[in-house]
């Protein structure tokens, strides 16, 4: 086999095959953070429950995307841009997918019937992150439109602060009013899972940005 077979055999037929990928991730967060919001405006228990069941599908989904970005990760020897920007890419939305369904997850584990402003106000937030960072995600492929990669961004950024400060509100309210110290841990855990999915959208976003000044 000639030298140039050998390259060959390392170019990715597709060399833009791992973005339509991003994109399924990214809508597949969008998919979660949407139902999320219907589980938290739903007082139907049988309703909610069938919103669960989804989440824990999608969240599934999700983790086969990642695991087929990594594949390959290790099929191809060229990549559109920095290998270790790619697996963080692929790791962070994949993150943002655990911690959605790690949310949802100890809403019904914890049988919580009653969801409070700071928990729908923090499900509205994830859902917005998960627009811009899927908005971002999409003009990835040609970064043709790095001012609006860059917008959603910063959107993002901004909505990672907005969730800061209600889930601090939301904690100081849980020390300043709960009486019963098992309801004011499931709740506390609650917070910080859906606080901490809009941590892992502006992980995501930071590693857009190094992408961008990288191929500036």
């Amino acid at each position: 086999m000639s030298l140039n077979s050998i390259f060959q055999y390392f170019v990715p037929k597709d060399k833009k095959i791992f973005f339509p990928l991003f994109e399924q991730a990214s809508n597949n967060v969008v998919v979660m953070a949407t139902i999320l919001v219907e589980v938290v405006n739903s007082s139907n228990p049988t309703t909610r429950e069938e919103l669960f069941k989804q989440i824990d599908k999608l969240e599934n989904k999700g983790d086969e995307i990642t695991h087929q970005v990594y594949l390959e990760l290790g099929k191809n020897f060229i990549t559109p841009f920095d290998r270790e920007d790619i697996h963080a890419l692929a790791s962070a939305i994949d993150d943002v997918a655990d911690y959605i369904q790690g949310a949802a997850n100890r809403m019904s584990l914890y049988r919580i019937d009653d969801f409070n402003e700071h928990i729908r106000k923090l499900s509205e937030l994830v859902l917005q992150a998960g627009i811009d960072l899927e908005k971002a995600v999409r003009e990835l492929k040609d970064l043709k439109n790095v001012r609006n990669i860059a917008d959603s961004c910063i959107r993002i950024n901004s909505v990672e602060n907005q969730a800061d400060y209600v889930f601090d509100r939301a904690v100081a309210d849980l020390f300043l009013y709960e009486k019963d110290a098992i309801r004011l841990i499931k709740y506390k855990e609650i917070y910080s899972a859906l606080e901490t999915a809009t941590d892992m959208c502006e992980d995501a976003a930071d590693v857009m940005e190094s992408i961008l000044v990288k191929n500036a």
